[in-house]
């Protein structure tokens, strides 16, 4: 049993120990401070040395005082904190989210100073260093310090943090700016002046520090993400100031200076100041994007094109400053109401803008005050000295007269009048049936005149047209007696001309042949004069042909008969002759005598024959070298 106990004892107590190892060492006066919190510490009462009791107000001991510790126990392990003197409270680390800031509640510290509301920043570590805070003068209450984004130990029984969100200017947006502590305004200003060095309101001590005022401010912040302080300042976004292209803006700012007006000695409407001076600014600014604080400026777009104005109760242009405009109605000379449209153009330039800002404040008093009524007064004053029927009729002179007038008005207050035009004209109803009806009448009597004038021009024209048949006939008789006369002249003149023709012709022939005779006698006598002289030379050349020829003819036939016999030649040549020539020897019919009698009359018919073919045949053809024998025709 004794073993048992033991046992028991030596597992159970070091378990216990374990299990309650916190309350054993808070009995032996250690703690423990885990490393993602921090020790608030209470002391319960004072044992000696240290003052006994906090100063009157004030619930932070700095000074060892009973009651709430300003120094809080980091992580770690501390001694000699005994259970019965001290009370020690866990409390987690203070954590800034990303996009968030801490404001700081101060319990303790001095009193605020008199017309603030915020306590200045003094040095604690990001307040931190409770009793650095203490010591250097904090104050109770809002703090104008904030902190950041992080991991901080704030001892939460001097402080209380307020997590908040981060502020946010959009784009294209405009924050403006009013200060909750600060120095009063200056008396005859609605806001605080212009203080630099404060990172946009961020450092509020800073702008606090160097006499900034409380309430609207003049600088604005643009686009981004600010650490403020919302006890310190109140933000406004508003759109930023758009100009569009085209149009100038007159600054007319609300704070700065008594400057020194800039507008002339000739200039007595107004006063005009340079930039940062209050008042209205010479320097109007150009089509852009501004970041315009609109409580303490306000800009005045001005157009610098050409602008359109219509006294018509049906049309309005898109810039609606003639929204309030209607069609004029004017009385004429005669009593008859009635109504006409205008169009009026103007164009200010950029550098009379400011001078027509500071006359009437506006662009929509410009029209009110001087275009309408000098537009609509002089249309009104110019028909009561006609009637409606002329004014209608001098339109086109009562417009440029017009435009002269209103233009030479409107150079007086700085603006120039490019055109005016008179639109619709709408004369009484009452009035315009009358007109219509007489027109109507006049036109019908001028219809029945021409009517009238177009049927005596056709009875004359048929008159006319008759005589003319006859005439016609007329003219064509006496044309036909001229054409004859002329005809016959005509002849007479063909006549003479053909006799002069044939005299003419006449004597260019015989000249011509005559010319023709010379020279072909004179061609011919070359001619023969040549064929002589061609005659005379192939003569001589066949001559010598000839001769040339006969004489070897005559060698041969001499040796042929000195070889031959001259009985043998004759009979060799008779020979070839008839065999040349072709020749019949034997008739078609031969008659032959008696058989006995060889050389009867059969040899003599032969030969006869024979005698009278060579005879034919030589007078066509000579023998060559021999003159052809030509054939006598016998006498009868």
């Amino acid at each position: 049993m004794e073993f048992t106990i033991t046992t028991i004892i030596s597992i159970g107590v070091p378990l216990l120990c374990l299990v309650f190892y916190k309350f054993i060492f808070r009995l032996l006066g250690i703690i423990i401070i885990p490393e993602d919190k921090i020790g608030l510490v209470t002391k319960k009462f004072v044992l000696f040395g240290d003052k006994k009791s906090l100063p009157e107000g004030r619930i932070i001991a700095t000074e060892g005082e009973a009651g709430f510790q300003a120094k809080p126990l980091a992580p770690g392990i501390y001694f000699w904190y005994w259970i019965w003197q001290f009370d020690i409270t866990l409390q987690p680390l203070t954590i800034i989210p990303t996009g968030k800031i801490g404001l700081v509640l101060a319990k303790d510290g001095k009193e605020l100073e008199t017309g603030f509301i915020l306590g200045r920043k003094v040095e604690c570590d990001g307040f931190q260093d409770t009793e650095a805070f203490l010591k250097n003068g904090g104050r109770k209450g809002r703090q104008s310090a904030v902190i950041t984004a992080g991991s901080y130990r704030i001892n939460t029984f001097l402080f209380e943090i307020e997590i908040t969100d981060m502020t946010e200017i959009h784009e294209n947006m405009v924050g403006i700016i009013t200060t909750m502590d600060g120095a009063s305004i200056e008396v005859g200003q609605i806001a605080g002046k212009t203080v630099d060095g404060h990172n946009n309101f961020q450092d509020a001590d800073a702008f606090l520090s160097k006499g900034g005022n409380k309430g609207l401010q003049q600088q604005v912040i643009l686009a981004g993400s600010y650490n403020l302080n919302p006890w310190f300042v109140k933000i406004e976004e508003i759109h930023m100031t758009e100009i569009p292209i085209g149009n100038v803006g007159v600054v007319i700012s609300y704070v700065g200076e008594e400057g020194v007006d800039v507008s002339g000695t000739e200039f007595k409407h107004g006063n005009i100041f340079t930039k940062g001076f209050k008042g209205v600014w010479a320097e109007p600014l150009g089509p852009g994007k501004y970041p315009i604080n609109t409580y303490i400026q306000r800009i005045e777009i001005v157009p610098t094109t050409n602008l359109v104005l219509n006294w018509a109760s049906a049309r309005s242009e898109s810039h609606q400053l003639d929204k309030n405009l209607s069609t004029i109605t004017v009385r004429s000379k005669d009593g008859f109401p009635f109504n006409l449209d205008v169009s009026q153009i103007i164009h200010i330039p950029n550098y009379e803008a400011p001078k027509v800002i500071a006359r009437f404040g506006n662009m929509h008093n410009l029209v009110s005050q001087v275009l309408e009524p000098t537009i609509g007064n002089y249309f009104r004053n110019s028909a009561q000295d006609s009637d409606v029927i002329s004014f209608l009729g001098s339109r086109k002179e009562r417009q440029e007269t017009a435009r002269r007038y209103i233009s030479e008005v409107l150079s007086q207050y700085n603006v120039n009048a490019v055109d005016t035009l008179i639109g619709d004209i709408v004369p009484p109803e009452s009035l315009m049936k009358t007109l219509t009806d007489r027109k109507l009448a006049e036109e019908q009597k001028v219809t029945y005149e021409t009517q009238k004038m177009a049927q005596e021009t056709r009875q004359a024209l048929e008159k006319e047209t008759a005589i003319a048949e006859i005439q016609k006939d007329i003219v064509k008789a006496d044309q036909g007696v001229v054409i004859a006369e002329r005809v016959a002249d005509a002849s007479v003149k063909k006549a003479q001309g053909e006799a002069q023709s044939l005299k003419l012709q006449a004597g260019a022939e015989a000249e011509r042949v005559k010319l023709q005779a010379s020279a072909e006698s004179e061609r011919i006598k070359l001619i023969a004069n040549a064929e002589a002289e061609k005659i005379s030379k192939t003569g001589a050349a066949e001559a010598e042909k000839i001769l040339a020829i006969g004489k070897a003819d005559a060698e041969a036939y001499k040796l042929a008969v000195s070889a031959m016999g001259e009985g043998n030649f004759t009979q060799l040549k008779i020979t070839e002759s008839i065999g040349k020539e072709k020749i019949k020897v034997m008739p078609d019919i031969l008659i032959t005598g008696g058989a006995n009698d060889q050389n009867g009359a059969l040899s003599g018919l032969l030969g006869m024959k024979l005698m009278d073919e060579m005879g034919k045949k030589l007078e066509k053809t000579p023998i060559q070298g021999q003159p052809k024998i030509q054939k006598k025709e016998e006498s009868k």
